[in-house]
Order: structure tokens, then sequence, then C-alpha cells
């Protein structure tokens, strides 16, 4: 049974597209710690970080390493926060967080709140920054 990233990818479930290619996929967290939360994942199903190739890997962390220097470049912070926790949604994904403290990457606070507008205009914000 598909996940619910792998649907997203395929279209079925709308999301906040920041960017893709071939391997990667990466979309705002609708439920974010902060405005700009992304989370990042594998094209291919593999429940478990450590079970991807060296290539799918070194590959994930590059394509993250762009989309968190987007961010940066859109979302005020001290850094990027980097999160595996892999127990949520059995499809690897990389959650970055803009922080400024610990407490930003904080997962029992409470999840901030946007309008579908809010979304669209950061996800778009975002995507323009990508450096090639």
């Amino acid at each position: 049974m598909p996940t619910i990233f792998t649907k997203i990818i395929r279209g079925e479930i709308p999301c906040y597209r920041i960017a893709e290619d071939d391997r990667y996929f990466a979309f705002l967290d609708i439920n974010p710690l902060r405005a700009g939360h992304t989370l990042v994942i594998t094209k291919t199903e593999t429940d478990y970080i450590f079970d991807l190739s060296d290539e799918e890997l070194s590959g994930l962390i590059l394509f993250s390493r762009k989309i968190a220097k987007a961010i940066e470049n859109v979302i005020p912070c001290a850094r990027i926060g980097v999160a595996v926790i892999g127990l949520e949604v059995p499809h690897v994904h990389i959650h970055l967080v803009p922080m400024d403290s610990m407490e930003d990457i904080n997962f029992k606070k409470p999840k901030l709140q946007f309008t579908p507008e809010e979304f669209t205009r950061i996800a778009k914000q975002i995507s323009e920054k990508i450096e090639p």
C-alpha cells in the first residue's frame, strides 16, 4: 500500500511543493514547527534512512542542502535544523526546520497554523531561491 508521501508525489494528495528531481521531492510540512518547515523525501518507498544505498543517501543530503540554502534566503533564522525521526510515516524523510534556538525544533510543541495562501507564498518564495 502506498505511503502518504507516495500519494503526494503522485499528485493524489495536494501539497505545497518546493522542488523535485527524478529521485527526491521537497514540500512544506502542513503541521510546521516554524514557517518554512520543509520535508524532503525520496521518491522510492524506503522505510528506514539507513536502508538507502550510499548513492541514494548522499543524493538525499545534497538535495536537502539546496533546499536548506533556499529556506535560509527566505526565512530569517540562525540556521536550518535537520531531523530524521522516521517513525510517523514509513517513508524516508528529512525535516528541515528554520531555527534560532533548540526549542524551534522541539516536535512536542504546538504546531503553527497558516492559511493556504500563506503556505503557497512561502513555498513559492523558497522555490524561487533554489540554486541549480
